[in-house]
């Protein structure tokens, strides 16, 4: 299965108020393994950032006054994520950005979600921990998970971590398949087992107890028999020595 976490960067909360997106990160995982194919754009909105936005994330629109446009880039983002399934944190805001760009560029362009299947790790978390803080902080924190490097927000930084937070939160990696090697091992071992069974023939050995063994088990019964006031029923059986 290929998945891309996701993120983005924007210029203020609301894309219906006129706010633009001005960060992409997207981090590959195949089979639940990093494959470092990741994708990373800056975008020039071409409108000014929000105070509030800029403090989150630190971005300045002089920094991206020679990033391409949404529209130079968005066949190549189009391209790499269709088919794949996207994990997004608070999936509507992001959803919602890119769908509007897109369809800034045509009315009739097709929706994210008719593309790609949606996972919402923010609705996820929720159900997972109920009544407790579900940023991509506190989750990095809960899965123990290191955020040191997160002072402002960064696209591509917080879907390198949502990427592990998602891994630890479904079941981290000792829930990837067996690769090749270890699925070769295991028939290895497995003929080798069949052998050692057919080696020690149809029926299983038997090892009787000596003297010494039956004579100690003997004790043990009669001491038994006392301390439970004559109920051990073992004392019953017929000595199997």
């Amino acid at each position: 299965m290929r998945q891309i976490v996701l993120d983005t960067e924007t210029t203020g909360l609301e894309h219906e108020a006129g706010h633009r997106i001005i960060e992409i990160g997207c981090v590959e995982l195949l089979s639940r393994r990093l494959t470092r194919n990741d994708l990373h754009l800056y975008i020039n909105p071409e409108r000014e950032i929000d105070e509030g936005a800029q403090a989150v994330h630190g971005i300045t629109l002089e920094s991206l006054a020679d990033k391409p446009r949404f529209a130079e880039i968005a066949d190549e983002l189009i391209e790499y994520l269709s088919g794949a399934e996207l994990i997004i944190h608070n999936a509507p805001f992001d959803l919602g950005f890119l769908n509007n760009e897109y369809q800034l560029l045509n009315e009739a362009a097709e929706k994210l979600e008719s593309r790609c299947s949606i996972i919402d790790t923010l609705v996820d978390a929720r159900q997972k921990h109920p009544g407790q803080r579900n940023s991509l902080d506190a989750l990095c924190k809960r899965y123990e998970i290191d955020n040191s490097q997160r002072e402002l927000h960064g696209a591509l930084l917080d879907a390198q971590l949502l990427a592990e937070v998602y891994l630890g939160m479904t079941g981290g990696q000792g829930t990837i398949e067996l690769t090749a090697a270890s699925e070769g091992e295991n028939a290895i071992a497995a003929v080798g087992l069949e052998e050692r069974i057919r080696a020690l023939g149809a029926r299983p050995r038997v090892l009787a107890a000596n003297a010494e063994e039956a004579e100690a088990h003997a004790a043990y019964l009669q001491r038994l028999n006392k301390s439970s006031e004559g109920q051990c029923l073992w004392s019953a059986l017929e000595n199997p020595f």
